[in-house]
This record gives C-alpha cells, sequence and structure tokens, in this order.
C-alpha cells in the first residue's frame, strides 16, 4: 500500500463532497476550497483530505506545500495529437496573409498533415505522439482526448486508431480515442462525397468497431467539409455501433451542426467560435457540453467563443487545447485558462471549472477525474509558491513554470 500526505496546503481547490455531473452558468464562479489543508493519497486515489487543524496522525510520508495551491490535473477534451510532422510552412503562409480556407485550397491543411501521415510507419507514429503525450502531462494533463482523421483512407485511419489504442493500454493517463474519419474529404473524392462516405460508412466503421478502436464519433461540421445532412447520416453510422458522437461546428459558419449535436444527443460539440441565439437555445435543456477552443482561435486570428453568453444561458463550458499541427501547434492548458480569462471573459475559477469538471464530463470521465472527491484518482497539480490562483493567470508567460510537480497516478 502507497500512502502519502500533502500537508500545509496554502489552497486545496476544486473540493467537492460529492462528484457533480458538471457546472453550468453562474454555479462556474463557484470554487470550493480548502485554506491551509491537507491531503492524503493512497494508491493513487484521494483517501481523504481537511484542515491541518484536523490531520490525521498516521504513519506515512508527509510532503510539505506550504505556499502552493494544489488542483485536480486538467483534462484536456479535444486534441488532435497524433500526427506525422508540424506544419510550420504554413505559419509562414499566414503571417502573409493566407486564410485558414485559403491554405486548405492550396493544398495545406488537414489534407497536408494526412498526405505525411500516410507515409509514416504506426511505430514511428506512435514514438512521436507518446513524445507529446508526456509533454502535457508534465503542463498538468491528466487525461485527454485523441482524434483520427489525418489518415482519410482506411489503412490510414486505422493506422491513426491503432496508435491511439497503444497509447491508451500504455500512457499513465485515461485516454479517450474519437474517430475523425469525416474530418476532410480526400482529393480522389473531391467530387464524389458520397463515395468517401460509404467508403467510411461501410467499410471503416465494422473494421474500428471489430477491433475496438474507438469510443466517439467526430464529424468537421463546415462550410467547405461535411454538410448537415452528412454529418446526421454519419453521426447515425456511428451510433449502431456505439460510437457516441462529437462534433467540430461553428468554426467559421453557423450551419445547423450545433441543433444536429443536440438532435443526436452528442457528448459535446466544440469550436463554437461562430454562436448565434438559435444555437445557444438548441443548447438549452440538453446533455450536450459546449466545449470552446480559444487556443485556436488565438493562432488564427478568428473570433473568440462566446463563453459569457453560454453561461448567461446556465450551460456547462468546457474548455479544450485542440493541439493539432495546424491551428494550434500547443497543449498548454497553462496558456489556454489565460487566454479563458482574458479573451473569453471567464473568471479564474470559471477556467478551472471549464478545464477540470467540465472538461471531464466531455469525455465522460466525471466520476474519475476534476474534483479533489474521496475516491477519484489523484492526478493532481501542485503550483510553486504563488499569491493566488488569479496570479497564475494574470501570469501568461510563466505558467508552466508556476506547476512545480504533477501527480499521476
Amino acid at each position: 500500500m502507497t500512502s502519502i500526505l500533502l500537508t500545509h496546503i496554502k489552497q486545496l481547490l476544486q473540493v467537492r463532497k460529492n462528484s457533480p455531473a458538471n457546472i453550468p452558468g453562474t454555479a462556474m464562479d463557484d470554487l470550493p476550497l480548502l485554506e491551509d489543508a491537507w491531503l492524503w493519497i493512497e494508491n493513487g486515489v484521494i483517501k481523504d483530505y481537511g484542515h491541518m487543524d484536523e490531520l490525521p496522525q498516521v504513519n506515512v510520508p508527509h510532503k510539505d506545500c506550504s505556499s502552493s495551491l494544489v488542483l485536480p490535473t486538467f483534462v484536456d477534451p479535444h486534441t488532435h495529437l497524433v500526427f506525422a510532422n508540424w506544419r510550420e510552412e504554413e505559419f509562414e503562409m499566414r503571417i502573409k496573409g493566407y486564410s485558414y480556407e485559403e491554405i486548405a485550397a492550396a493544398g495545406g491543411g488537414i489534407l497536408n498533415s494526412a498526405k505525411k501521415l500516410q507515409y509514416m510507419d504506426e511505430a514511428q507514429l506512435y514514438e512521436r505522439a507518446m513524445e507529446r503525450v508526456h509533454e502535457i502531462i508534465q503542463t498538468g494533463t491528466g487525461a485527454v482526448e485523441i482524434k483520427s482523421g489525418y489518415g482519410l483512407s482506411v489503412e490510414a485511419e486505422l493506422k491513426m486508431l491503432r496508435v491511439i489504442k497503444k497509447i491508451k493500454e500504455n500512457a499513465p493517463i485515461p485516454v479517450k480515442a474519437t474517430f475523425l474519419g469525416a474530418h476532410a474529404f480526400p482529393v480522389a473524392y473531391k467530387l464524389n462525397h458520397a463515395g468517401y462516405i460509404d467508403l467510411l460508412v461501410n467499410e471503416m466503421l465494422p473494421q474500428i468497431a471489430d477491433e475496438g478502436l474507438a469510443d466517439y464519433i467526430d464529424v468537421f461540421c463546415e462550410r467547405g467539409y461535411y454538410s448537415v445532412a452528412e454529418t446526421e447520416k454519419i453521426l447515425e453510422a456511428g451510433a449502431k455501433y456505439g460510437l457516441k458522437p462529437k462534433i467540430h461546428v461553428n468554426q467559421f459558419s453557423s450551419s445547423g451542426g450545433v441543433q444536429v449535436g443536440v438532435k443526436m444527443n452528442a457528448l459535446s460539440v466544440d469550436h463554437l467560435e461562430v454562436m448565434g441565439d438559435d444555437e445557444i437555445n438548441s443548447l438549452k435543456n440538453s446533455h450536450t457540453i459546449p466545449t470552446l477552443l480559444p487556443s485556436c482561435s488565438f493562432f488564427l486570428g478568428i473570433p473568440y467563443g462566446p463563453a459569457r453568453k453560454l453561461m448567461e444561458a446556465n450551460l456547462p463550458v468546457a474548455l479544450g487545447t485542440d493541439y493539432n499541427p495546424g491551428s494550434t501547434p500547443s497543449g498548454n492548458v497553462a496558456f489556454l485558462l489565460s487566454l479563458a480569462c482574458i479573451k473569453l471573459k471567464m473568471t479564474p475559477f470559471e477556467a478551472i471549472n471549464a478545464s477540470t469538471i467540465n472538461a471531464a464530463a466531455a469525455i465522460e470521465l466525471q466520476h474519475q477525474l476534476g474534483s479533489i472527491t474521496r475516491g477519484k484518482k489523484a492526478n493532481l497539480i501542485i503550483t510553486q509558491p504563488i499569491p493566488s490562483l488569479a496570479y497564475w493567470m494574470y501570469a501568461f508567460g510563466k505558467g508552466n513554470q508556476l506547476i512545480k510537480e504533477v501527480i499521476i497516478n
């Protein structure tokens, strides 16, 4: 039995006696905490916690956390961290004024990543992806969702998903796998969308199901990519194999994809940079979590998702990094939190709720992670001595440096 007591914690954050399904709306600005606290970890699980004047007299090692904050590790519910190579050449194109859509039309974007990935073997792809997994763990992420979508062929999509499955088996943190074969249309099917969707539905999905390669299914429902009708058809096909939907939607335009997500009982609808009242109203009284990706907005120079409007509608906003080689080459959640405060006008408490318990709910891990709750996994962040939680977001240039230690399992 392995036990440790963290003692003299300046603030123990996100303390919840019972684990909620999520934290909606105005409640997101409430972050329960204990001052001058202790936390008892046993066999990788939170056994107990309390104030220092109630410290249990037990014979286990102590770790002094004076002047430090302790909180649950972040959950990243939206990433594409399995890819072959970076796309810094597109970064230069963007500096010269090319838009995301213009770069894609010139052969860049998702198709660029797909071309690079098809020539890389599975072992090398896995090795590079695991480096990124360890990178995000060091910066505070304790669970992650990873999508396919840079394959766009039967062989390459299966290769990606097998890599994600191997990551699941070997990474020290929980991993969820999402099938995103509908990320773009391959060049060969540019004028034959129905043919590619047939390939996706009738060849890819049965093999993915046979090998148990995915938890979820995703579609890029966007102008120039997949229509609302195509999205619904693909999600319905995935549902027959037990794959729950998540959707890339409303990144550049409003198309009705959010409403399809609600209709299909999607776990989350992600991006949402372009949102009207109709989309927000459709999310009310649903179980679908709006997930915002402000690092993508920062990198591409596009609008930020309307976090305040979503919270005013009493919705449980989640945050994800969108870690990928084209539009967000970063899995840095500390920077994401600063963006949430500076650009989305979220309070520090709201940002932490969005990146812990709500992000966990967006990938069905809220019963394991996301709060300081007895019986949950003790995946934790211990900060350097800092004056307050707000200081962490305020000091945006050194967010990662303010993490002293990440405890996993």
